[in-house]
């Protein structure tokens, strides 16, 4: 971040001094007491459980050159700046949106149902071949998480890859206000989140807000085999990426690796590029065909395109892949899980040599579907010939009773672990899904620990 005064953050948030001298100077920003070190500008969030006003005097104690503020304090310490502002959560997009406004630099908002932070982060490999470039950090990509990205920016960036999510209508539209872009990404329309959306028409609504702030002469890219975004019409430059006939970005010769992942030919207007994209999932061929768009946008050569692709590492628990003792795989995609997601890891798993164990759990926020989104999961192992089964959750109980009969059910992650452990053998590879609340990471751990 560069260095902001006082002045600069009343003129940004339109609040008003109640205490301090407005040529002093903050070099962060910080909504959590505990990391709002030396210099920084502390923004306290009122939330369902607690008050970040409360933690006010602690901010400021272990550096914090001062804070924002909507309710005032009932006392001032000494050589420290208050700014009262009627509502902080609006003060922090506010000053989000000013600062954003003083970089001349091509920025990317990406949002979609799956694979957002696989399609960042694969953008961002590709993007930063040629341009230093800010990408939004992990999942830090609700009303929050986005303006402190942004506010990360300093003078020696170029680009910016900004992930967008959402779990109600107006929140794409509220971090497009902020982020602004000049490229906008939608991966795909899936039931993520379909319990407060109605259906995908609703959630396609809800996603196609990101045009809302897309620049006149900006472009929209695609997933071109995704039949409800192909309905999309704008007056801006459209690209579609995929295998279909239409895609401007068009996929083909594709060839599957396996766990050492998959090789394609990406052909657009005005080049050819032969990838090779280092993790599984035929699903990737999206992530690496958006990446060349947006490459291709920003102008970047083949080698660089194709240098980014291959250089792609997934974040956190995003299907990494853990080769552990005796030739034992972990499919580690614990992340996060909904049907289309869930599907494609089975799928990775299916393609693998060894004995197949599938550890899934509950997917959650799919409203009246969520029986048979899961009963759908059992049958498919069954399908793909999975060899065991572990389901894990109230819900996942569906996904047992629909896989085969030696499937097991467990209520949670910690009384899943033994059964994970007794099946995970030599040669075999597991697969570890289900939403984060889930914590199925419980499992991962104990595994990595053992083997």
């Amino acid at each position: 971040m560069k260095t902001l005064t006082v002045s600069a953050l009343l003129t940004a948030t339109g609040g008003t001094l109640l205490a301090g001298n407005e040529n002093a100077a903050v070099t962060s920003v910080s909504t959590d007491s505990r990391t709002a070190g030396e210099g920084a500008l502390f923004i306290p969030l009122a939330g369902k459980r607690f008050d970040g006003h409360d933690y006010i005097d602690m901010a400021l104690s272990l550096g914090a050159a001062g804070c924002l503020c909507a309710r005032t304090p009932s006392a001032f310490q000494a050589g420290k700046f208050y700014i009262s502002v009627p509502d902080t959560r609006l003060a922090l997009k506010a000053l989000a949106m000013w600062y954003r406004a003083q970089f001349n630099i091509s920025f990317v908002q990406i949002t979609g149902s799956v694979g957002k932070t696989t399609t960042k982060e694969m953008i961002a490999s590709v993007v930063s071949q040629k341009y230093r470039t800010l990408k939004t950090a992990g999942n830090l990509n609700n009303d929050i998480g986005t303006p402190l990205t942004l506010l990360g920016l300093d003078d020696s960036f170029e680009a910016a890859v900004i992930e967008t999510g959402m779990d109600h209508p107006g929140e794409i539209r509220y971090l497009g206000e902020i982020v602004r872009p000049h490229i906008a990404v939608i991966t795909n329309i899936g039931d993520a989140h379909i319990e407060f959306f109605g259906s995908r028409e609703g959630i396609l609504k809800a996603k196609s807000e990101i045009f809302e702030n897309l620049d006149a002469d900006g472009v929209a890219i695609l997933n071109g085999d995704d039949i409800l975004l192909d309905a999309v019409q704008l007056p801006q430059r459209i690209v579609r990426c995929g295998e279909s006939a239409h895609a401007g970005v068009h996929v083909s010769a594709l060839r599957d690796r396996g766990i050492d992942g998959i090789a394609c030919v990406v052909t657009t207007a005005r080049g050819e590029y032969h990838l090779s994209i280092p993790v599984p999932g035929r699903y990737m061929i999206y992530a690496a065909s958006l990446a060349v768009a947006v490459g291709e946008e920003l102008g970047l050569s083949a080698p660089e395109i194709e240098r980014g692709v291959a250089a792609y590492e997934p974040a956190g628990s995003r299907m990494r892949i853990r080769r552990l003792s005796e030739g034992r795989r972990l499919l580690d995609d614990c992340y996060n899980a909904n049907p289309q997601s869930m599907s494609a890891s089975l799928r990775v798993l299916a393609a693998s040599e060894g004995k197949k164990i599938a550890v899934l759990g509950d997917m959650k926020e799919l409203g009246e579907l969520t029986e048979s989104a899961h009963r759908a999961m059992g049958e498919l192992c069954a399908l793909l010939g999975i060899d065991h089964v572990i389901a894990v959750g109230e819900c996942a109980r569906d996904i047992a009773d629909a896989a085969d009969e030696s499937a097991e059910w467990y209520p949670d992650a910690e009384s899943a672990v033994g059964a994970a452990k007794a099946a995970f053998t030599a040669g075999s590879v597991l697969l570890c899904k289900a939403s984060r609340s889930m914590h199925l990471e419980k499992i991962v751990e104990e595994l990595l620990k053992t083997t």
